[in-house]
């Protein structure tokens, strides 16, 4: 990919809403995600001075969702217009703005929502994977090995890519605890208590380098999104680049030549070369940190930390939302909570903003003007930057 996209700035993120997270909800996902979206839909009036409604809708599940059509016609919303469900998890939570910005280019739409509600703790959870026939069949020759659901998967990758790396235990605490101290300040986080070292060691082992310490929250909850033309949302955050893509990789570990190559280090080329821009031009990272040691591997390829300096930079405190490479203010989804990376992009929009994590300032990245988003999963996914307008 070269040149910019045609779709580039002409899209603002004028609205985010969000529910409290909780592990327990006791709702139903279309109760979430009506709740999460009269939330944004009243923040981009907020932030435009007048009503919206959304002539288009969009969402991404893992049939664990609210359908599109029910959502609309719980807002009231008696003609849709564009509306569309895309089947997929993190990987959507980054270019699902390209497919909002694409609409509004096109004058398919004036305003979008987004959403993503999920009953991922007490409904349907992700950790586990089943033996069946038609979609995920190959799973069952990789079961029998100890494959029994993604942290045992990604756990392989990630005890080569910490080999290779010389990253240990000291650098993947480094990354949880940071998390943890951001959270602090973060009101909608699940996990906002303080983390020491032994306190780490000392969580139980659930696939080796990981333990349940370095997994992300399972989560019930909903996020929201308001997207509109950049023209009606001047002071708004812009949608400017957007990829998706990848390779044979951590996702499908038998085709894979290197099982610890991630969606990022396919992507981060074509995503600087549509934006225009390069690494230094990142004011803070947005990262997908499903498990502890996508956070340097994802630095790594996103150019954003040579590996020679990631283990200075963790024990530093680097990734601090007032260190050189922030990532994360808000804790992310190994400390807020997972809402499969939409919760990360609301964020990118409050430190676009200006507001910090908990819309009084805490934990804003000062000077914050590009702010990278991606989504994970695993070899193949997704990656976005956001621009604040000038």
């Amino acid at each position: 990919m070269t040149g910019r996209q045609g779709f580039s700035g002409r899209a603002a993120i004028a609205g985010i809403g969000m529910t409290a997270l909780s592990r327990a909800s006791g709702r139903t996902e279309l109760d979430l995600a009506a709740e999460a979206s009269r939330a944004a839909l009243a923040d981009a009036a907020r932030e435009l001075g007048e009503d919206v409604r959304p002539d288009a809708i969009l969402s991404y599940h893992l049939g664990d969702s609210a359908p599109v059509l029910y959502v609309a016609r719980e807002l009231g919303l008696r003609e849709p217009g564009w509306h569309n469900e895309i089947y997929g998890g993190g990987t959507q939570s980054a270019s699902i703005l390209a497919d909002a910005a694409m609409l509004i280019d096109a004058g398919l739409a004036g305003t979008v929502l987004i959403y993503r509600a999920l009953n991922g703790r007490s409904g349907k959870r992700m950790n586990a994977l089943g033996l069946k026939l038609g979609e995920g069949t190959e799973e069952q020759f990789t079961h029998p090995y100890g494959m029994a659901g993604p942290v045992h998967q990604f756990a392989l990758a990630g005890q080569r890519y910490l080999y290779d790396t010389g990253l240990g235990e000291e650098h993947t605490f480094a990354v949880v605890s940071q998390s943890r101290a951001h959270a602090a300040a973060n009101p909608r986080a699940l996990r906002r208590e303080p983390l020491d070292l032994q306190a780490y060691l000392n969580d139980p082992m659930v696939a080796s380098p990981l333990r349940r310490l370095d997994c992300c929250q399972e989560t019930d909850g909903a996020c929201a999104l308001v997207i509109t033309g950049a023209d009606r949302a001047p002071a708004s955050p812009r949608i400017h680049a957007v990829v998706r893509g990848g390779g044979p990789g951590a996702s499908t570990m038998d085709k894979a030549e290197d099982v610890t190559r991630l969606f990022s280090s396919y992507l981060a080329p074509s995503l600087y070369a549509a934006a225009g821009m390069k690494p230094d031009h990142v004011d803070v990272a947005l990262l997908y940190d499903a498990y502890s040691w996508l956070v340097p591997r994802q630095l790594e390829d996103f150019g954003l930390v040579p590996r020679e300096d990631l283990g200075a930079v963790l024990r530093a405190r680097g990734i601090a939302w007032d260190g050189d490479v922030p990532v994360n203010p808000h804790g992310g989804l190994l400390s807020e909570g997972y809402v499969h990376g939409l919760n990360n992009v609301a964020e990118a929009v409050r430190q676009l903003r200006g507001t910090g994590t908990d819309g009084r300032g805490a934990g804003q990245v000062a000077g914050a003007s590009v702010a990278l988003c991606t989504g994970f999963g695993g070899s193949y996914g997704s990656a976005a930057l956001l621009t604040k307008p000038s």
